[in-house]
């Protein structure tokens, strides 16, 4: 079996690290490597992190620069980029690597959890969207081969759409391997921002980006919004 190297990009995640790296606990014991990228933090997360990482690093602030920067440490032939606010299903390292024996790179459905109706409508869209473009997202647990991450220069140190990029690119090596086994992700923006208003702002950037925008401006105007 390959080694899973998961790549963990963090910046003040005190209240969270901790329950997102047990959550890998059956993963680590089966071989996956943990390692947690901090972009600095003011509050403890990476103290927190240590106990329970195989790897816990530091990079220049950036989710980009954080990924590439755990991919360079990396010791397993694939690898997983997660969000720490994202828990996988529990076979997340077996599902891999049946996956990537037929493609490069792949990600899993998403789910969002939050309260009432409209995760699961959102939640389908996005993964109905994701299987028709090719085009994966940081939410859906991005996953490849290493020498096809390598082979491609890794991700683009752009402040926004890192992840919209980096899809593109490996669609030209071949279409994602599309898992229906689902992870899950903090509703945490959509519930205070509102999903309306969070998938209005979130196609607008995407639109723009496509078009050409800076994305250093659509990050500040990200932020802004935030």
């Amino acid at each position: 079996m390959n080694r899973l190297s998961i790549v963990i990009p963090v910046l003040n995640e005190a209240p969270n690290i901790v329950a997102a790296l047990q959550a890998l606990a059956p993963l680590a014991e089966r071989g996956a490597q943990r390692i947690v990228v901090d972009g600095g933090s003011s509050d403890d997360t990476t103290a927190l992190a240590r106990p329970h990482a195989e790897q816990v690093i530091a990079a220049s602030r950036g989710r980009a620069s954080q990924m590439n920067a755990g991919a360079r440490r990396a010791e397993g032939d694939l690898l997983l980029f997660l969000h720490a606010d994202t828990r996988l299903p529990a076979d997340a390292d077996r599902l891999i690597e049946s996956a990537l024996r037929a493609h490069a790179w792949g990600r899993f459905d998403v789910r969002i959890d939050a309260p009432g109706r409209w995760p699961a409508v959102v939640a389908w869209f996005m993964n109905r969207r994701s299987r028709l473009t090719g085009i994966a997202t940081g939410d859906q647990a991005m996953f490849m081969r290493r020498d096809v991450f390598e082979r491609i220069g890794g991700f683009a140190e752009i402040p926004l759409m890192e992840d919209i990029d980096l899809s593109r690119r490996l669609k030209r090596i071949g279409r994602p391997a599309c898992l229906a086994a689902r992870a899950t992700t903090s509703g945490r923006r959509w519930s205070t921002h509102g999903p309306l208003r969070t998938i209005w702002l979130m196609w607008r950037l995407r639109a723009a980006y496509f078009f050409g925008a800076d994305p250093a401006r659509l990050a500040a105007r990200y932020a802004d919004t935030r």
